[in-house]
This record gives structure tokens, C-alpha cells and sequence, in this order.
């Protein structure tokens, strides 16, 4: 009831500001008397033009007042100065603007030219968008200039010849504050996206996608598994072709996002999608077509080098020679003919399971209308054959957007976008990773017992490197195994938007539906893993099928009064909701009688089986009322006002609702009287903005309890139990931010520069997963509110157009993110550790910090390579040696109560931090944290008369560090794993100098985790470079086209860095707080050349 209450006074406040503001704006407009009418045709046709903007400007060029004409091309205006002008502009066609005081005629008649010979179709439709504002999504649309929060818009024909399967692998260091790295290499594998940094962990830090004003995310219970269901594994943007959509804004600041209340903490990408116009039909073919290739990779041993580290290994542990009698992979004897030949080899598997990527891109659209109805429609083919043997995608996308002018206050769109997913992954993203570790003298494919090579892949149950999972034959296993999810996305649109009041109330209403459903199917059958048929590691086959249903509406009250010349107001009352179900089934069988059979059927089953049947059904409901309002004044003094409520089924009755209110202004300081004498000066303001959003757990039912069954029973009865703890005072995590930015632009908009410092605290953090005494009778609790964040930092974009001629234009772009994040509190409930066993090799400690950030790494510090035994003797703080009891030098020791290891010449040296000649846990520090310190990019676009255009970019993210595991492993010559070329300069004798330590095997303590493998992976990349031409508009016109351009473009050409690596773009998935980048060597970004052709009838 008081929640009631609540709104309702909040609703009389909003109203009565609102109709305060029209009464005062009434008074004011009085004054005007100028009354002009007039009418708009076709210069050339002759016919009416509806809905074109006719606008009055004054001598400052702002916009005083603007109409549009009505379906019989009319138009009525007040203007208020004979000083001033109107501009009648219309998409398609040429402004035309005439001074008021020449206007004499009663009535007006203006004929605009269809403009084919200047502006491509993709220049009209950005300077449209410009001209009608920035939207945030919410339903009001505000100028550029006027907007008081902090975003960023990028148009996507900057983007056009560049060749991806989803928009934000285009995205990646062109936005301010927008961090963006790939997970993968592989075809259709998602980016990881940070907007100022994480700001969460409990539901991932992905920003919400708004299509079309609509939210677009797509949301996976967490207990349903695509056999790797992070983001390598779902792409959500996958299903939106670049190719439709015509811009993306991005919401960052929390004044901005808290429009969208829980949905928008992360930050919001707004994509608007191309639309029709009033046109002939314009039919557009364009082709990309791509070859790709990996990256140089680390260099490894050959077989020869490898047999040779092997027996050394062995001996520096046993002193004894390698029995090669037992280990016959090392005999080399030609007289046993099929050891010899399948372990006398120089396999390069990393090379073996890669190829040539493949990628060809085809769009069909049509575009056009007339003044009742516009339309754009599309279809489009995507197929792309990864880098790595196994991986491909293909996808069929269609869009077709409609908009019918019904009636001169009435209209409706209708949206239907379809598309089709077919997508090959591997069976387990660490194929590359064993790859690189695979014995190199053994051989692909199997030779028989007379040395003759047979077609079948050699697959040993096990060898001298162990067997499945640890390590297999991996062309056979990329060959064989697999891993293919199917995906189907319908998404229909409808919106109708219904004019009360012309030019003064509007209701807008959007409905949309999304259907997505798909089926992942997989096998491992026996070949892949070499294992016997009767275990059940082999012949595994799963089949899942998931069905996503989300119903969503908005409708939106829009009051926008005119106030006149001095007065601005737009008001919205908002109303959403959501409703989303999803359904899985699988079931997974192992040791299905056939290695082709892949489907888990029961009945094919073998004796030594096991089944596992899986069903999720969840439903998630949320509803939202949006107050949103902006005010003007004398187009400098700015302000926006808005609360939104939130209420999802995610929580508890006691807190199912939460608020989010936000406040932003902006003073343009250039629009002051004192200021009007720079008129080199378009544009200089300030902006302020605080704001709150919320987000909430990723998970159903918290505040029921769930009942299980003992796996025992007494009496032939079975008990149950309940398996969680109810979480009735769960609470909204909330994400307060502070903004503070600068706008600049000079010389009509040659340079400008954004710049914006910031700061947003999230608190009542949901920290998942809290591990529990026994004795409380429950393992764990799914969720708890345990601690405060601060993500702190600042954005600069700057750009500039230095040169300017009639024949030449050359343009730069520049941006730079700094972001921090920091844990300020954490609850006494919650573990800082998680419990590891720090006595054994490649061990980090996992723990959390109170003013470290997440992504915190934790280890030794690495010294080097104990050179001879002088350098083992332990040292106090003053360099002296420590004599032990016995009177003698003590020396340094690996100690800890069920350890105790003394170190020897040749053995990693590590920083013994208080000096007590042990290194153990209290030696343990702060190494660096995975969450680069800046990002960015910067480029420049030359173009020569409007046809030859020739474009660089450069994306970068520095002051970062990440656990490189594949160095770890491939440099601790520990096991019989294969190393890199890097312990070709291992300690061998005392006095070598060496930064790599000797070859032991199974022995010491030499790859202990350490600064040795925590590396830095800042890196400059060159990101893309395109050359693009278009014919002459009368050449083209010649071949029976209105445009034909063609265009070459490279990507990923060079990548500057000294991380040793194979790649330093590494992205954190964050299944915990105590996630952090590790390097595991997956598929790497590829390096491609594409050619373009776009033609245009």
C-alpha cells in the first residue's frame, strides 16, 4: 500500500511540473505574429511531400521552431523574427532555406531536387539521423547537442567494409570507455564487453542490447550447460547482421543507463537498424569475400630436440639413463618396425589441426517508399570455415522493417527479423592448448608393424604422456569429435504510435516477440580419445534441445509542448514489462554401440554406461514505470529528471521492487552573450550527471525452497531433504554513478573533443556461491549481498579534420578510457580465500582484497635461476647468511608442514619476502591485475573526391597482466609434455646464467606460480586498413547502376607487444570473484584480407 502511495505522489509531481511548464510556455508564445503557410512538392514529379521538416532557424543557427507537413504537403508556422530563416529539409533530397523578411506571398510553394549526383543514399541517412537526435531507447529522442549524460554514437558505414559475423568484433577500441576483446578466434564465438570496466559478478558484466527500442539480450539460466556456456560458447550480438544496422549508441554514465533501471547496469548498446525512405526503390548488392590466417604461434621442439630433453629430465631426477625397454617412444630401434615409425616423427600439431579460414558474406536489400509507406528489407548468407580444422559457421539472417503512415496522427511499424545459425565449435576449447604439448615425435596417423602408414589416425590408449583427457591425438580429435549448435531466432516487432494532440501528446506502444530455439548436439567417439570402447570417457553423445520465449511491451506518453523560442520541454511516462520462459531437455548417453551413432538413444547402449537426463524450466517476470523528463532554456541551460521503478520475480516479496532515480544538466557555455564574439567556437559545454541502476541475481526461485531425494533408503524408503536456503532478503545490487564530461567543437565542427571523468559504486554486491560450515546442514548459499566496488576513471574522444579542400579530406579520430576498479568492503561472511593446495607447482592463490581489484593475481616473485650452490644459501635483510642451529649456512628451503624441499644449483630462485630462508605462504604478494589501465584507438581517413577513400585504424590496451599457462606448461620440463624453444637455453651446469631453470622431472619446485609466468599484455595492434574506390556516378550510371564501389581491406596486420605469448588479447570470464586472465592458448584473432564489392541499382 505504501509503494502505492509512493507512485502516485510521484506521478501528481511529475504531472503538475509538466502542465506548469505548458502554462508558463503558453504566456510566452503570444508574442509571436509572423504566420507563414506554404506547401512542399517534388521538383521533378510534381507530387506532394509529406513529413518533411520545415524549421526555423535564427541568426545563430539553433533551431527556434519546427513543423512538418501534413499529408497534402502542407505546412503552418509561426515564425518569431523577420531576422531569422527556414530551412526545408527532407531525406533524399536537397535543403532549401529562404529568409523570412523576403517572404511575401500569402501562401508559400517550395520544390525540392531528388539529390542522386552528390550524397550516396548511406550520407543521407546519417545526416537524417543527426538531425533527429540521439535516442537513448527509452522513447525520447534529444538533440546531439543537448544531450546531458555521457554517450557515444558511432554510424555503422564507418564500419561497412570491414568483415565480421557480429557488430561488436567491428567495435573493438572505437569508443571511449568501451572495452571490447575478442574470447576466441573461432567462427562465431563471442566478444567480451566492458563498459567502464566490471561492475559486476554475480550475472556477468554484458551490457544490455537495445534493438529498435526494444531490449534484444539474451538471457541462459546458469544451470543450463551448451557444453561451454560462457561467452566462447553464446554470442548474443550473433544474430543481428552488421549489414542492418544503421547506428549504435552507448549509454555509459549511470544517469544515462538508469533509464533502463536493472537491465542497464552494465552499461546499454542502443542499435537502431536501417529503415525505408521516400525513394525509388534502391536495390543494394554488396559481397565480402576473406581469407584468414593464424598468427606465427610459439615456436616449439621438434621431435629431435624433444628426445633429446627427455632423457636429461629423467636423468637430473633418477641419475639414471631412460629405460627405452619400458619407454620404448624414446628406443628408436628400426627392428621393431611400428614403435620406430609411429615415434620417429617432427609433428607440428599446432600446424596440423590448422588451415586456411574461408569467409564469404552476400546481402540482398531493397529500400524505398513513398510518403504513405516505407520499407527496407534484407537478406543475407554468412559462411565462414575457422582457422582451426573443425570450426565453422554459417548463417542466414533476413529483416524486413515497414512503416505506414496511416493517418496524419497515426502510424504503425511492423519488424519481422529472422535468422538461422548453424555453428561448429570444438568439443573442448583446450585442443590448441594440447596441441602444443603433444609429444612431437609421434606420428598423425598409424603406422602397422611392417612401417607402412596406414589411414588411420594413431590413437594409443595411453603412452609415456598419459591418456584421455590429459592429453590424445588432436587432429584426430578435431576431425572427429563435435560439438554443433543450431540456432533459430524469429523477432517480431510491432509498434504504433497514435498523435493526441499535434506537436503536443503522443502515446506510443511497442509489442515485440522473440522466439529463439536451437538444439546442441555432440560426440566423442571412441577414435578422438584412443580410450577403450567399454569406458565411458568414449562414444559419448548428447543431444539438447532449448526453447526461449520473451514477451515484451513499452508503452510510452510523450508530451512535448511548445514553450517558444527560450523554452524546451520533453516529457515521458514510460511503462514496460517482460516476460521470459525457457525450456531445456537433454540427455547424454555414453557407450553407444557405434562411434557413428550420435544420437544417445537408450536402447544402443553397452554394459558399462552412463545416462544423464536434464530438464530446466524457468520463468522470469519484471515490470517498469519510467518518469523521464528534459527541460531547456534558452538553449544553454539544460536539465534531465528521472525515477524509474523496477519489479522482477527474481526476489523476494519483502524486495521485489527497487528505484532508480537520475539527474543530469549541462551548461552550454558557449551560448552565453559574453561568448558570442568567438565565432570560431560551435560548441562548449559542461555536463554533470548522477544516476542509479540496479541488477539482480542470474538465477529463478531464490525465495522458495527445493526439495531432494537421499540416494539411500531405509525399509525400501527414500527420505528428502531440503537442498538450499531461502533467500527472502536478497537485495538489489546498486550501481550509484557520478559523472562529470566536456564538449568542444570548433572551425563548424573540423575539431571537437569529448572528455568525461567518473565514478560508480556498486554496493550490496551479490557475491555468488558462499561456502558453509557443515554443520549448518547445507554445503553453501547460492547468494549473498557481501561487499562495495568502485569502478573509477575517464574517457577523452577527440577528432579532427585537419584538411578540407574540394578535391581532398582527411580526417583523425583519437580515443582514450582509463577505468579502475577497486573492492572497497567485503562481508566478514564471505571467504577472502579459496581454499587451494599452494604446496603443489602451477598454483596461484586465489583470494580477494579489500582496496585490490578483482582480477588480482597472487604469487611468488621470481628471481631467476639459482646460478651454483653460493646462491642457495639463505640471507637475512642485510644480505648476511643465516646460520643455522648446527653453526653451518642454512640454506633456502620450500617449506611447509607437509613440504620440505631445499633448493639446488640449476632450481627457479624465488623472492624470499621476510628474509627467514623459507619460501612459503608468507612470501605470497600482489603480482598486477587483469583489468587493463587504459584502452583505445586512434586512426585516420583520407578521402579524395568523395571516390577514393583510404582508412587505418589502431586499437590498444595497456597495463594489464595475465597468468600465461601455456608458457607454464610448455617451459617447466616437469612431465613429458613437449616445450618451447625457450628451454633451449636452460640451466645445464654451474655457472650458467639463465632465466629458465634445469630439466627435472617429476621433481622440485621450479614452476611454482610465480611473476615468472604473469606477464605483461599491453599491445598496440594495427586493427584494419582499407582502400576503397567508387566508380563515377555517370560510370556507374553507363553499366545500369546508380553506384558501384569496390574495396580491399586488411585486418589484425600487426600487433606490437612483449608478451611472449601466442596472443595478448585475453579476456577474464568471470565465473567467480576469484576469476583472473589466464592464457590457454585457444584459437587466436585471425589475420584477413577482404575484398568488397557493393553495387547499387
Amino acid at each position: 500500500m505504501q509503494l502505492k502511495t509512493n507512485i502516485f505522489s510521484l506521478f501528481l509531481i511529475f504531472l503538475f511540473i509538466i502542465f506548469g511548464f505548458t502554462s508558463f510556455g503558453q504566456f510566452d508564445s503570444s508574442n509571436s505574429k509572423h504566420f507563414i503557410r506554404g506547401s512542399v512538392l517534388d521538383g521533378q514529379k510534381k507530387f506532394v511531400l509529406s513529413d518533411v521538416s520545415v524549421t526555423e532557424i535564427n541568426e545563430n543557427e539553433r533551431v527556434v521552431s519546427s513543423v512538418l507537413t501534413d499529408a497534402d504537403g502542407n505546412f503552418a508556422i509561426n515564425a518569431h523574427s523577420l531576422k531569422n530563416k527556414l530551412v526545408v529539409s527532407f531525406i533524399g533530397y536537397i535543403s532549401q532555406s529562404k529568409s523570412i523578411s523576403t517572404i511575401k506571398d500569402t501562401v508559400i510553394v517550395f520544390r525540392l531536387i531528388n539529390d542522386h549526383t552528390k550524397k550516396s543514399l548511406e550520407d543521407v541517412s546519417i545526416v537524417a539521423i543527426k538531425d533527429n537526435g540521439i535516442s537513448n531507447g527509452s522513447g525520447m529522442k534529444i538533440k546531439k547537442r543537448d544531450v546531458t549524460t555521457s554517450v557515444a554514437t558511432i554510424n555503422a558505414s564507418v564500419m561497412q567494409e570491414m568483415q565480421a559475423a557480429s557488430i561488436d568484433q567491428m567495435l573493438q577500441g572505437r569508443l571511449p570507455g568501451v572495452d571490447i576483446a575478442a574470447v576466441s578466434g573461432d567462427p562465431g564465438v563471442g566478444m567480451q564487453i566492458r563498459i567502464r570496466g566490471t561492475s559486476s559478478i554475480n550475472a556477468g558484466s554484458d551490457p544490455l542490447i537495445v534493438l529498435d527500442g526494444m531490449p534484444y539480450s539474451t538471457t541462459i539460466p546458469s544451470d543450463f550447460n551448451f557444453a561451454s556456456s560462457d561467452e566462447q560458447g553464446y554470442a548474443q550480438l550473433l544474430n543481428i547482421s552488421p549489414a542492418d544496422i544503421q547506428d549504435i549508441t552507448v549509454l555509459k554514465d549511470a544517469a544515462a543507463t538508469a533509464v533502463w533501471g536493472a537491465r542497464g547496469a552494465n552499461g546499454v548498446l542502443v542499435i537502431n537498424t536501417k529503415r525505408g525512405i521516400k525513394s525509388d526503390p534502391q536495390i543494394t548488392y554488396t559481397f565480402k569475400g576473406t581469407i584468414s590466417k593464424n598468427p606465427s604461434g610459439i615456436p616449439m621442439l621438434s621431435g629431435d630436440q624433444y628426445s633429446q630433453l627427455i632423457p636429461e629430465a629423467y636423468m637430473n631426477r633418477t641419475g639414471a639413463t631412460l629405460n627405452t625397454q619400458t619407454n620404448k617412444e624414446f628406443a628408436y630401434d628400426p627392428t621393431d618396425p611400428y614403435w620406430y615409425y609411429n615415434y620417429s616423427n617432427n609433428t607440428d600439431w599446432v600446424k596440423a589441426i590448422t588451415r586456411t579460414g574461408i569467409l564469404q558474406d552476400h546481402v540482398l536489400s531493397i529500400r524505398g517508399g513513398g510518403s504513405k509507406a516505407q520499407y527496407y528489407a534484407s537478406i543475407g548468407y554468412f559462411g565462414q570455415t575457422g582457422t582451426t580444422i573443425g570450426t565453422n559457421l554459417q548463417r542466414i539472417s533476413t529483416r524486413i522493417n515497414l512503416d505506414y503512415n496511416v493517418a496524419q496522427n497515426l502510424k504503425f511499424s511492423a519488424d519481422f527479423a529472422y535468422t538461422f545459425v548453424d555453428n561448429d565449435q570444438l568439443y573442448a576449447s583446450t585442443v590448441r592448448n594440447i596441441a602444443y604439448r603433444k609429444m612431437p615425435n609421434m606420428s598423425i596417423y598409424e603406422y602397422n608393424a611392417y612401417g607402412e602408414k596406414t589411414p588411420n589416425y594413431f590413437s594409443p590408449e595411453s603412452n609415456i604422456q598419459g591418456q584421455y583427457p590429459g592429453t590424445y591425438n588432436p587432429v584426430a580429435f578435431v576431425n572427429n569429435a563435435s560439438n554443433k549448435q543450431i540456432g533459430n531466432r524469429i523477432t517480431p516487432h510491432f509498434n504504433i504510435q497514435y498523435t493526441i494532440i499535434p506537436r503536443l501528446l503522443t502515446v506510443v506502444s511497442d509489442v515485440q516477440f522473440d522466439i529463439n530455439s536451437g538444439k546442441v548436439k555432440t560426440i566423442l567417439p571412441q577414435i578422438a580419445t584412443g580410450r577403450p570402447v567399454t569406458e565411458t570417457t568414449v562414444n559419448r553423445a548428447s543431444d539438447a534441445d532449448y526453447d526461449g520465449f520473451t514477451l515484451a511491451t513499452k508503452t510510452n506518453l510523450l508530451y512535448t509542448p511548445n514553450l517558444g523560442e527560450k523554452h524546451s520541454l520533453q516529457t515521458l511516462i514510460s511503462f514496460q514489462t517482460n516476460d521470459y520462459s525457457f525450456l531445456n531437455q537433454g540427455l547424454m548417453a555414453s557407450n553407444t554401440a557405434s562411434s557413428y551413432l550420435d544420437v544417445p538413444i537408450v536402447a544402443s547402449r553397452t554394459s558399462n554406461d552412463e545416462l544423464i537426463n536434464n530438464t530446466t524450466n524457468t520463468q522470469t517476470r519484471s515490470a517498469a514505470i519510467l518518469l523521464n523528463g528534459q527541460y531547456g532554456f534558452l538553449d544553454r541551460y539544460l536539465i534531465n529528471l528521472g525515477i524509474r521503478q523496477d519489479g522482477s520475480s527474481r526476489f523476494g516479496k519483502d524486495h521485489r521492487y527497487g528505484y532508480f532515480p537520475s539527474a543530469s544538466a549541462r551548461w552550454r557555455l558557449s551560448g552565453e552573450p559574453f561568448m558570442r564574439k568567438f565565432s570560431w567556437l560551435d560548441d562548449f559545454s559542461f555536463r554533470a550527471s548522477y544516476g542509479q541502476s540496479g541488477n539482480m541475481p542470474n538465477a529463478d526461485y531464490l525465495y522458495y525452497s527445493t526439495y531432494g531425494n537421499y540416494t539411500w533408503n531405509y525399509l525400501e524408503q527414500s527420505g528428502s531433504y531440503q537442498q538450499n536456503i531461502q533467500l527472502n532478503n536478497l537485495k538489489w545490487e546498486t550501481i550509484i554513478g557520478k559523472n562529470i564530461g566536456l564538449d568542444i567543437s570548433l572551425f563548424k565542427s573540423r575539431i571537437s573533443l569529448t572528455a568525461d571523468i567518473y565514478r560508480n559504486r556498486t554496493k550490496d554486491m551479490i557475491y555468488p556461491n558462499l561456502s558453509l560450515m557443515s554443520y549448518s546442514g547445507y554445503s553453501s548459499i547460492s547468494y549473498l549481498n557481501a561487499g562495495t566496488m568502485d569502478n573509477q576513471g575517464w574517457e577523452i574522444g577527440f577528432f579532427s579534420t585537419p584538411i578540407k579542400s574540394k578535391d581532398w579530406k582527411v580526417e583523425f579520430n583519437v580515443n582514450l578510457a582509463h577505468n579502475e576498479n577497486i573492492i572497497r568492503t567485503i562481508s566478514d561472511l564471505y571467504p577472502r580465500e579459496n581454499i587451494q593446495d599452494l604446496t603443489q607447482n602451477g598454483v596461484f592463490k586465489s583470494m580477494i582484497q579489500e582496496n585490490n581489484p578483482f582480477g588480482s593475481i597472487y604469487g611468488y616473485k621470481y628471481e631467476g635461476v639459482y646460478k651454483d650452490a653460493s646462491e642457495t644459501i639463505a640471507r637475512d635483510k642485510n644480505g648476511s647468511p643465516i646460520i643455522g642451529p648446527d653453526g653451518e649456512n642454512k640454506y633456502m628451503r620450500f617449506y611447509y608442514p607437509s613440504v620440505d624441499y631445499t633448493f639446488q644449483p640449476g632450481d627457479a630462485k624465488y623472492q624470499d619476502i621476510n628474509h627467514d630462508g623459507n619460501i612459503d605462504y608468507r612470501d605470497i604478494v600482489y603480482l598486477g591485475n587483469t583489468n587493463p589501465k587504459l584502452t583505445g584507438g586512434f586512426g585516420p581517413t583520407i578521402t579524395y573526391k568523395d571516390r577514393l577513400k583510404i582508412t587505418a585504424f589502431f586499437s590498444f590496451r595497456t597495463g594489464y597482466k595475465l597468468i600465461n599457462a601455456t608458457e607454464m606448461y610448455t617451459t617447466n620440463m616437469y612431465s613429458f609434455d613437449n616445450q618451447s624453444t625457450a628451454v633451449l637455453r636452460r640451466w645445464r651446469k654451474d655457472g650458467d646464467v639463465t632465466d629458465i631453470p634445469r630439466a627435472v622431472y617429476g621433481y622440485g619446485y621450479n614452476w611454482l606460480g610465480s611473476s615468472r609466468y604473469v606477464q605483461d599484455a599491453s599491445y598496440l595492434r594495427w586493427r584494419t586498413i582499407t582502400v576503397r574506390y567508387d566508380l563515377a556516378p555517370n560510370t556507374s550510371r553507363r553499366l545500369g547502376l546508380n553506384a558501384l564501389g569496390f574495396y580491399l581491406t586488411a585486418e589484425n596486420i600487426f600487433t606490437w607487444t612483449k608478451y611472449i605469448g601466442q596472443d595478448p588479447e585475453v579476456t577474464t570470464r568471470i565465473t567467480s570473484p576469484f576469476s583472473v586472465a589466464t592464457d590457454n592458448s585457444v584459437t587466436p584473432p585471425t589475420r584477413t584480407v577482404t575484398i568488397g564489392i557493393s553495387a547499387r541499382l
